[in-house]
C-alpha cells in the first residue's frame, strides 16, 4: 500500500508596511548600520505599528491570501496549527482568533511554541494529522510579533528582530514528493541562555516584574551563538546523510534566518554554495516562526517539484532540527 505523504501545496505571507532601518534604530540606541551588518547581516526590519494590534492581526491576512491563492474554502479546513511566540494573548489560543478571524468554522486549532524552532515543529505536527489520512488540507502558521517583547535600548537585542506572520498549505499525496524526514533534538541547558524572565506562571507580571524590564527577551548573545552554529549545522548535515543528499542533488537550503555567520557557517559545513542557500535576513531579520517560510514565499517560482529542499532551525529551550523533503509542485 502507498503511504500517505504530507506536502505543500501553496505558501502565501504577510509583512507589515511599516520599515525600521538601521540608521533609524542607531537614532534610539548606541548602535550603527556597520555594526549591525558586520556581526547579524540585518538591514531592515518590517515592524507591525498600530494601538491593540497582535500576532493575529498579520496571521489572518497571510491566510486569507494563502486560501485565495489555493482556491481554498475555509470550510474545507481541517486544522490550522499557530507556531508562535508572541501570542494575542495567554489564552485563547492564537490559531482559535485566527480561524475566527478568517472564517475556519470546520476545523480545530491550537498553538505550538518552540521559540524559533516553532516552525518545523509545527510543520511535522500538522504532517502526521495528513499521514493518518484523518484530514486533508491542514494550515500551518509561522507568526510572530517580535517587536512586542524586544527592548528599544538594548543594544545587543533590538536589532536582530522583526515581526511577520506567514501560511503554508498541507495536503496529502502519493507520489514521491512531500516531506520525507525529519531529526529534531532538545537541550534544557538553553533555558538561561535565552528566555522572558516575567509574565509566565512562575513569574507572573507585577510592577516589579515590569520596572526590571523582565517582559523583554533576555540572550546571552555569545553562548547562543555558539550553541547555534554547531547545532543547526550538525543536524542539517545530519538529515543529509541520512537520506543520501549529496551536496549536488541538494537543490535548496533554507535555514532559519538569526544570523548571518550561523547560516554561512551551516553551508559550510554542508558542503554546499552560497547559491543553494536561501537568505533573506537583511530585509527582515529574525521574525521567528516566520523566517523559514518567508524564504520559501520569495522564492516560489525558483523551487521547482521534486527540488531536494533542507529546512534547519535553531531556537531557544534550546531547540534545533531539521527537515528533508522534495518540493510538491
Amino acid at each position: 500500500m502507498t503511504k500517505i505523504k504530507a506536502a505543500i501545496t501553496g505558501i502565501d505571507a504577510y509583512v507589515p508596511e511599516y520599515i525600521l532601518t538601521n540608521d533609524e534604530l542607531s537614532q534610539m540606541v548606541d548602535t550603527n548600520d556597520e555594526w549591525i551588518m558586520t556581526r547579524i547581516g540585518i538591514k531592515e526590519r518590517h515592524i507591525l505599528k498600530g494601538e491593540g494590534k497582535g500576532t493575529s492581526d498579520m496571521a489572518a491576512p497571510a491566510v486569507e491570501r494563502l486560501l485565495k491563492k489555493t482556491n481554498t474554502k475555509p470550510e474545507e479546513i481541517d486544522l490550522l496549527i499557530c507556531a508562535t511566540v508572541t501570542p494575542d494573548m495567554q489564552f485563547p489560543a492564537t490559531a482559535n482568533i485566527i480561524s475566527e478571524k478568517t472564517g475556519i468554522k470546520n476545523a480545530f486549532s491550537f498553538d505550538i511554541n518552540a521559540a524559533c524552532s516553532g516552525l518545523i515543529f509545527t510543520l511535522i505536527t500538522a504532517s502526521k494529522y495528513i499521514e493518518s489520512g484523518a484530514y486533508k488540507k491542514v494550515i500551518v502558521v509561522g507568526a510572530d510579533k517580535m517587536s512586542s517583547i524586544v527592548d528599544y535600548t538594548d543594544r545587543s537585542v533590538c536589532p536582530i528582530f522583526g515581526d511577520a506572520a506567514t501560511a503554508i498549505l498541507l495536503e496529502p499525496t502519493l507520489d514521491d514528493n512531500g516531506i520525507i524526514d525529519h531529526t529534531f533534538y532538545t537541550d534544557g541547558v538553553g533555558i538561561k541562555h535565552l528566555h522572558q524572565k516575567a509574565g509566565g506562571s512562575a513569574k507572573p507580571a507585577s510592577h516589579e516584574t515590569i520596572d526590571a524590564k523582565e517582559h523583554y527577551i533576555y540572550q546571552e548573545g555569545q553562548a547562543v551563538f555558539k550553541f547555534a552554529v554547531s547545532k543547526m549545522a550538525d543536524v542539517a548535515l545530519e538529515i543529509m546523510e541520512k537520506n543520501n543528499i549529496t551536496p549536488e542533488n541538494l537543490a535548496w537550503l533554507v535555514p532559519h534566518q538569526a544570523n548571518n555567520r550561523i547560516i554561512e557557517a551551516t553551508a559550510r559545513r554542508m558542503g554546499i554554495s552560497k547559491d543553494q542557500v536561501m537568505i533573506n535576513i537583511q530585509k527582515y531579520g529574525n521574525t521567528t516562526s516566520a523566517t523559514i517560510p518567508l524564504c520559501l514565499w520569495e522564492w516560489e517560482d525558483q523551487l521547482k517539484k521534486g527540488d531536494n529542499v533542507v529546512l534547519a532551525a535553531f531556537g531557544g529551550g534550546f531547540t534545533w532540527g531539521a527537515i528533508y523533503l522534495k518540493w510538491a509542485y
